[in-house]
């Protein structure tokens, strides 16, 4: 099996996944998995197409990420292997597609207004 690509995008984060034939490392920016994303709900969110094509330890990941936070990152981190794993067996698609995984979640940061505080608060109006 050659080294499959896939991108996936989540608010302003980018993950470029390689995915290949191994035993199970996940590396994030030459990072352990572990190490790159501290809470155990992060790694969940990574781990999660594994989890749901019973995969866990059928594939090597190197994972480049920029951009975003780092739930951010997680969530583009898990399009990435979805897109990939299925690409591997279009019978994963049954099984990730109902969890939502490999929908681009289209919600990004609302831009600020000039004459405003933010997006939508607005500053105190003062009557007097």
């Amino acid at each position: 099996m050659e080294v499959i690509h896939k991108i996936g995008r989540r608010k302003t984060a980018v993950a470029r996944v390689y995915l290949s034939e191994g035993k199970g490392d996940i590396t994030v920016n030459n990072r352990d998995v572990t190490n790159y994303f501290p809470t155990a709900t992060l790694q969940y969110k990574v781990k999660q197409a594994f989890a749901l094509t019973n995969t866990e330890d059928n594939y090597d990941v190197k994972v480049n990420v920029y951009g975003g936070g780092i739930t951010g990152q997680a969530e583009a981190i898990r399009l990435a292997l979805s897109r990939a794993l299925c690409e591997i067996d279009e019978e994963n698609r049954i099984a990730l597609k109902p969890e939502g995984l490999l929908t681009r979640d289209p919600r990004m940061v609302e831009r600020k207004k000039f004459g405003q505080k933010k997006a939508r608060k607005k500053f105190q109006f003062s009557k007097r």
